[in-house]
């Protein structure tokens, strides 16, 4: 009891406690407002840390139009430079080619999410998952080997325009493997876009049966994959970001695509260093190729995360027109007047069918 006292005399005859007494007394009489603590998307400057925290110096508009322009440039800067690559540098080695895009992709994916936090990081859960992801993984290498394998030999512009059948694609497979059916309205769409492409074949100059072929193959590995991924990846535990599909896919992808390359494309090593010590300016090329193929993804990411959906796909159907304006005006392809109404009427037909699409899915809800 007496050790009690003395403690507490000690503890309220303190000096400092005795002269601030007012002060304290005030302070405990007012409201402190203590800020919140920030997410962590804002301490990092905004998801992604360096992309966002340009943007916080940018107002919205000018932000979005500058990840819109970025979008453009990426799409149609990897075209141009597989094409550069493939059909003028000389460099005829497209299994090759897509290897080091997956690379790339895996590589700035991981710096993406693991260090830059873009997204949230998704873990595979199941062996079940992982055989999942390892199938689209081959679909996804089939699909842009072929593609790359097409710029050997058929323009840009013409690649273009195959591409834009992909919806014919998607119908006809979300059909055979789903059993989902569509509006009338929806295929009656279609038939514009396939009647184009007819058009543009029949008069495209350069026409090339093997270039149209794995072009055509691409564009439909490409549709498989849409329908296959959603079919695949459909409880809630299993769906994963496109940005982690891609941190997974793309190493895969790089893996199925190696023992090819060593048995089609066996003396790439030696050629590539070979190119490459005669002319250094082939390695920025090919960097630069991977980075920007990589730069896609991430663009499309973005596009969608600052608009929508909607707004990436209208931005699909404008691209393929001005790929292949961009295309003829650098590489000087000829084009003739059917080729163009050609084009021009697949892309009519792709833009009916995304209409037919939405109305169809408004009725249905």
């Amino acid at each position: 009891m007496v050790e009690a006292q003395s403690w507490t005399t000690r503890r309220m005859s303190n000096p400092r406690l005795d002269a601030t007494t007012a002060t304290n007394t005030a302070i405990a009489d007012q409201v402190i407002d203590i800020p919140a603590t920030p997410p962590g998307d804002v301490r990092n400057g905004g998801v992604g840390g360096g992309v966002y925290a340009v943007g916080s110096y940018l107002s919205p508009n000018i932000f979005t139009a500058l990840i819109i322009a970025s979008w453009y440039f990426s799409n149609i800067g990897v075209l141009l430079l597989n094409k550069y690559l493939l059909s003028f540098y000389g460099f005829r080695y497209p299994i090759f080619l897509t290897m080091l895009h997956m690379i790339a992709c895996a590589s700035y994916s991981s710096v993406a999410i693991n260090v830059l936090e873009v997204v949230p990081r998704q873990h595979i859960l199941s062996r079940k998952q992982f055989l999942k992801i390892f199938a689209l993984s081959a679909i996804f290498c089939f699909s842009v080997v072929c593609g790359n394998t097409s710029l050997r030999y058929i323009p840009v512009s013409f690649n273009q325009a195959v591409g834009a059948t992909g919806p014919f694609f998607t119908a006809i497979f979300a059909f055979l493997i789903t059993c989902k059916k569509e509006s009338a309205e929806v295929y009656l769409a279609l038939l514009p876009v396939v009647f184009g492409i007819v058009l543009a074949s029949n008069s495209e100059p350069l026409f090339n049966l093997f270039g149209f072929l794995v072009c055509v193959s691409s564009t439909a590995a490409r549709a498989l994959k849409s329908v296959v991924q959603g079919l695949l990846l459909t409880s809630d535990a299993e769906k994963l970001h496109s940005m982690n599909l891609l941190l997974y896919m793309a190493p895969m992808a790089a893996l199925i695509l190696l023992p090819f390359t060593l048995y089609i494309e066996g003396d790439v090593a030696s050629v590539t260093i070979e190119k490459a010590k005669g002319d250094p300016f082939m390695v920025f090329l090919l960097i630069g190729n991977a980075t920007v193929a990589y730069l896609v993804n991430l663009t499309n990411f973005l596009v969608t995360k600052h608009t929508s959906a909607l707004t990436l796909q209208v931005l699909g159907n404008a691209k393929a027109a001005v790929a292949a304006c961009v295309s003829v005006l650098i590489f000087r392809n000829p084009v003739t007047v059917m080729g163009i109404v050609g084009f021009a009427v697949t892309t009519l037909g792709v833009v009916l069918y995304s209409e037919a699409k939405k109305r169809s899915k408004s009725m249905q809800k």
